[in-house]
Order: C-alpha cells, then structure tokens, then sequence
C-alpha cells in the first residue's frame, strides 16, 4: 500500500510538473518565450516540447502498453536533462538548472516504483475460472 502511494504521489508531481510546464508553452507566456530565446531554441521547438509533455503524461496515467509508458519516461528523463544542461551552458545561475534536476529526481523515483509496483503484478497468480 505504501508502495502505491508514494507512486501516485511522486508520478502526480512529475505530471504536475510537465503538464504546467507544457502550459506554459502552449499559451505561449512571455517568460517562456524570452526563456527559450534566450536558450536559443527556435520557437516551434517550444511548441513542439509542450505537446510531447502532454502526451508523455498521458502516458504516465493511461492504460498503455508498457513500452509507450518506457518511452514517456526517457523522454522525460532526455527533457530534464536537456534543460539542465542549457541553462547552465547559457551560463545562467546554478539555481536554474536546479528545478529540472529536482523533477529528473522524481522522474527517476517514480519509473522505479512503476517497476516494483509492475514486478508485484505480474508475480501475483491470475484465477482462473475452472474449465478455461
């Protein structure tokens, strides 16, 4: 039970995180767009990003195939990466890079416990109705 709250918990803030984040994006805010100037990204990768954190946290909640799920992650994980990454070779304050390694944190968190919670399924003997 402990297991599959921490899950919700920590995935829900990942998916919190990103779907804000796409947002922001999406509506095409002026911190974001100047924000993404300054990385010196062109602005349909902004758009391009946003819609990719929505899908991925669609994949994080949906009933989807496993891979699709893997692939939400390391796209999350590739996403916090990058934009730790940017920010600091932008050379802006450490503090910035900060947030992304938070959220890479939690993205690795919550993968892990997707597996444990995966592994204790799948061990668990299906009934089956006597006759199939």
């Amino acid at each position: 039970m402990k297991l599959k709250v921490a899950y919700w918990v920590v995935t829900g803030l990942v998916s919190l995180s990103a779907s804000v984040s796409a947002f922001l994006y999406l509506s095409a805010a002026p911190n974001m767009v100047l924000a993404f100037e300054h990385l010196g990204y062109p602005d349909y990768f902004r758009n391009m990003l946003g819609i990719a954190k929505l899908l991925g946290v669609v994949a994080l909640w949906a009933p989807v195939p496993r891979t699709l799920r893997e692939w939400a992650y390391a796209g999350f994980v590739i996403d916090f990466i990058a934009a730790a990454v940017s920010h600091i070779a932008m050379g802006d304050p450490v503090g910035t890079a900060v947030a992304p390694i938070v959220v890479l944190t939690l993205a690795l968190t919550s993968h892990q416990l997707w597996h444990r919670l995966s592994a204790g399924v799948e061990a668990t003997p299906v009934a089956h109705p006597v006759g199939a």
